[in-house]
This record gives C-alpha cells, structure tokens and sequence, in this order.
C-alpha cells in the first residue's frame, strides 16, 4: 500500500500571504519525502481560494527542487481549460526540468462551474472536449508532424518542442463508479474519491475500478484521494473536524452550486447535513480511529491512497499529523495485501 500526500494550496483565511502558504507547502513536500510518504500530487485550479493552484507544472517544477526521489502527479490537469498543442510542450519542458522521471500526469475534466463560467468554457461539452483532448494530447506527446481534424481540434501537421524525453505516466480522474470501469478497462490508471459519499460510495467506485481490471490489457491502478488528520486527542480531533467541514461548506459552494464567490473567496454555504454526519465520513480522529478507517479503504484494494491533510488545518498542525501518520499509523499497513478483485 503506498500513501501520499496532496498538497491542497487552501487559502481559507484570503487575509493569510498567500506566499506563506505555498512556502509552507514546500515545507509539507520536504517532510513528506523525508519521513517515509510514496508520492506527491497537486490540484489545479482558478480564481478561488481553495485548491489555490493555478500552474500544477510551474510548482511540481519547484516541488522538485525541494525533494529528490518522490513522483511528483497532477490531480488534476483540467483539460478542457489549455490547448493540448501548448499545453503538451508545456508538460515536455516540465518532465526536463524535473529530471525526466518523476512527473506523473493525472487528467480530468474539471469540476468547478464558476470557473467554467469565468472562462468562458462550456460546461456542457466538457466530456467530449476531455476525450478528444486527451487523444491529441496523447499523440503530441508521442509523435512527430501530428495532424488533427477532429470536432475540437484541427490543425496541420506540427511537432512540439522541445521533444518529450518520454510519454509520462497519465492518471484519469473519474468520480462515477461506470466511469471509472470504462477508465480501467480501457488501460488508465484511475484517480478518485468520494467526496461526501464517504466510504460507501467508495466501496462502489473500488469494486468498479476492479471490474474494469480485470478486462484491461494492461496493469492498471487504482489511487483514492481521502481528507486525513490524526489528532493529538479527541478534543483536537473535534476542533480539527470543525475547520475540515468549514472547508466543506466551501467546497460544496463551487463543487455542487454555480459558485458564490466574492474577491476570489468562496463563500461559506448551508449544508443539508451537519457536523456530526460530516464526522462519521471524514478521516479525522485519533491514531486508533484513522487506523480503523484507513484500514477499512485498504482492504477495498486500493494501489494508493492519497491524503490531503491540510484542510485549512495550521501549518504547524499539518506538519505534525504528517509526522504522526508517518510513524504510527502507516507502518501498520507495510505489508498490506492488494486484492485481485474487490467486487
């Protein structure tokens, strides 16, 4: 089982430096490599203050500075938002600078209708322009002198520069337990979470994932995204689940409604389900209680699980339940058995 780390970039308080909190990221990248976490990955998105990251290659270039060994994955590029001709050389030059084997590409097709709206993408089309986009993406990452004359794209024969020193690894993000089937059945790697589902739904996009292996001509994997703090006590535990789901009541805002944002900052929203509903889903308590949770998703067969273990948590908070995650509750999964089929 390998674990890592997603490096949310929350700007929940927008009167916080924003230069504090992605130098603070830095920080959680660094310590997640030197205590023993497999992986880092990093959202993209625009114009609102949660998952405040709007260049995933200009800052997976960085987090490389600071690291050394770690795969470094977008979580995800949204594809509908770039060009694939720019946005291919773009990832070309970012696996250079990297070293040429680190970067690993998760794709998807956005989430947020406020910045579809914004950018004046439609929302609408979104799936079809992600599947074409990710065919030429595919092969401008592959091939020289590439024509296109699809829906989406049309173009003469071009071949992006500098040329890639590799196709990296592609992840598709996919949250419908059918889609994520069709994903693994056709070859991809699959990225997910259940968001508000919780576990059970997890359940269903796991046993999905392994029907679709099953009929795949190639090895596929399976990386869950989960909200995670081990708290020091039960107290902290319940003050840590206040801030997670006042994060929550932002994140439903651009996730589930058009978005109500003002100045950049996602409003604050009623929720039809309370802090106590949002504790029972949320992977946040003590070391005994996340061991039973994470447990409980390992045994689904998970390759990963990806951890965000920010939530607008203080950055000194985070960075200790790195550290006790690390040493308390990960070596309790080292040998943990991938099943074949958790259907």
């Amino acid at each position: 089982m390998r674990f890592s780390v997603f490096l949310s970039c929350h700007l929940l308080d927008v009167g916080y430096p924003p230069e504090r909190m992605y130098a603070e990221v830095l920080e959680q990248a660094k310590l997640a490599e030197d205590i023993g976490f497999d992986g880092l990955s990093l959202p993209e998105h625009h114009l609102v203050n949660v998952l405040m990251n709007p260049n995933p290659l200009m800052f997976a270039v960085k987090l490389a500075s600071v690291t050394e060994r770690l795969p470094i994955t977008t979580a995800v590029l949204v594809l509908p938002f770039h060009d694939m001709r720019r946005l291919a050389g773009d990832i070309a030059l970012a696996d250079m600078l990297i070293g040429g084997e680190r970067l690993e590409l998760g794709c998807g097709r956005g989430a947020f209708a406020y910045e579809f709206g914004r950018f004046g993408v439609p929302v609408e089309t979104s799936r079809e322009v992600f599947d074409e986009s990710l065919d030429v993406l595919e092969a401008l990452l592959s091939g020289t002198d590439v024509a296109w004359d699809g829906e989406h794209y049309k173009f003469e024969p071009l071949t992006i520069m500098p040329r890639p020193l590799r196709k990296p690894r592609i992840w598709i993000a996919a949250l419908g337990p059918e889609a994520i089937y069709h994903c693994a059945r056709k070859g991809y790697d699959v990225q997910t979470t259940p968001l508000r589902g919780g576990f059970e739904l997890g359940k269903k996009q796991a046993a999905a994932f392994h029907r679709g292996k099953a009929e795949a001509a190639v090895p596929v994997e399976l990386s869950m995204l989960r909200s995670a703090y081990v708290a020091r006590d039960e107290a902290d535990a319940w003050a840590k689940r206040e801030i997670a789901y006042e994060y929550g009541r932002r994140f439903t805002n651009a996730f589930e409604t058009p978005g109500t944002v003002k100045a950049g900052e996602l409003a604050l929203i009623e929720l039809e389900y309370t802090l106590e509903d949002a504790a029972k889903q949320l992977i946040v308590g003590t070391e005994a209680e996340i061991t039973d949770k994470i447990g409980a998703y390992v045994d689904l067969g998970m390759d990963e699980i990806s951890l965000d273990m920010h939530l607008g948590i203080p950055h000194r908070d985070v960075m200790a339940s790195m550290e006790r995650f690390a040493a308390k509750v990960m070596p309790q999964f080292e040998d943990a058995p991938r099943l074949v089929d958790a259907g």
